[in-house]
């Protein structure tokens, strides 16, 4: 793995997760490294569920991966701010 697909995967995980935060009614109590982790591993989750579907290379922009990355953060982020919520506060 080279230094600009790491960098690439970190801005868009930042992007998928910030815009999951985004759609998530409400206020997610997490910080913004978690929500990049999340955003991370929703992009590699989002992309295998669209290469198992065999949607994962199209022609132009593969707006299937992207909103199957998209669905997968919003999952991602609302389970992880509410485990992460509720152990802060029973700290």
């Amino acid at each position: 793995m080279t230094i600009q697909s790491v960098i690439g995967a970190i801005v868009i995980g930042l992007i998928i997760g910030a815009l999951a935060r985004l759609i998530l009614p409400g206020k997610q109590n997490i910080p913004i490294w978690l929500t990049i982790v999340v955003g991370v591993v929703a992009a590699f989750i989002g992309t295998g569920i669209a290469r198992w579907l065999h949607v994962a290379d199209t022609k132009g922009i593969d707006w299937i991966e992207l909103l199957l990355q998209l669905g997968t953060a919003v999952v991602l982020v609302g389970i992880v701010g509410g485990l992460y919520g509720s152990r802060k506060s029973h700290q």
